[in-house]
């Protein structure tokens, strides 16, 4: 069965507009039992792509989830991150910024929790934050203690544009970046609220400022809209993941996971001729008992 990935890549310079694309999508998938019996024959390959890139050791991987509240971002990473293997996969979740995280640039933060070559990361929201949450609250750059004189008419463009050039920098470096948006609708985002409240066990989940943050929808909704327009590229690309349904959007950033890596031409790193030998000769005596 083929997922079409490429259908939910954002291609460099497109400008999207969240409310053409549509949040209840399945794809192929007919069921539930479906997509989740897909995506369990897949964890296999996942696993062993990832033993592939601990092995040799050239490339690091790093997802990046943004969504709305009660997008699906920690079902994603339980259902399909359990896929790999937890000594080289890192997940890191990112919250409202530490005093010491504000008194440094806006991406000192992401820099710190970047994986090392063979390893694999995942940002549970990011440095992407900068240019949404804070895009829509202005006044807490305040907080950040910016000289005035650097907050200017251009200030989120220039945001944006640093946050290319980082991304372009790492995947000079070695790093293989892909992003999703897990694009949920309004409606369905309700429905998920709504049952945090209503059940004691998910009440953890819930903060008022959850709903507070849902007033401001449409500001949301442009601010992504800018950010995953400004910064898609070949190197580091979006992709709009339907999530009205959890489990098609469990399988489709399983499934990109796996075509990014396999694209990636992985191999099982060669001894060399010295070392071959060495190992041979120890293995004849091993075998002698």
């Amino acid at each position: 069965m083929n997922l079409h990935v490429s259908r939910y890549r954002v291609e460099p310079g497109t400008n999207i507009r969240l409310a053409h694309l549509d949040t209840g999508d399945t794809g192929p998938f007919g069921s539930k039992e479906e997509s989740a019996g897909f995506l369990e024959k897949r964890l296999d390959r996942l696993f062993e792509l990832q033993g592939l890139l601990y092995a040799e050791r050239r490339y690091a991987l790093l997802v990046i989830l943004q969504g709305m509240d009660a997008s699906g971002k920690d079902g994603v990473i339980g259902h399909v991150m359990r896929g790999l293997n937890p000594q080289g996969t890192s997940v890191v979740p990112f919250k409202v910024p530490s005093e010491e995280e504000l008194a440094h640039d806006f991406l000192w933060r992401a820099s710190r929790a970047l994986p090392r070559r063979g390893e694999i990361a995942v940002f549970n929201r990011s440095h992407y934050e900068e240019v949404l949450v804070v895009r829509v609250h202005p006044e807490w750059l305040q907080r950040q203690r910016l000289p005035a004189d650097r907050v200017t008419k251009r200030f989120w463009d220039e945001r944006l544009e640093d946050i290319r050039t980082f991304e372009e920098h790492l995947v000079r470096s070695g790093t293989v970046i892909v992003k999703f948006f897990l694009h949920v609708s309004r409606k369905e985002q309700r429905e998920r609220l709504l049952a945090r409240v209503d059940d004691p066990a998910k009440n953890w989940k819930m903060n008022s400022a959850d709903l507070v943050e849902r007033e401001r929808w449409n500001d949301y909704q442009r601010a992504y809209e800018q950010a995953v327009s400004a910064t898609s590229t070949k190197g580091a690309p979006w992709y709009v993941v339907p999530a009205d349904h959890k489990w098609f959007a469990r399988a489709l950033v399983g499934e990109v996971l796996i075509e990014t890596l396999a694209s990636l031409g992985l191999q099982w790193p060669k001894l060399d001729p010295t070392e071959a030998a060495r190992l041979k000769r120890a293995a004849a005596a091993l075998r002698k008992g």
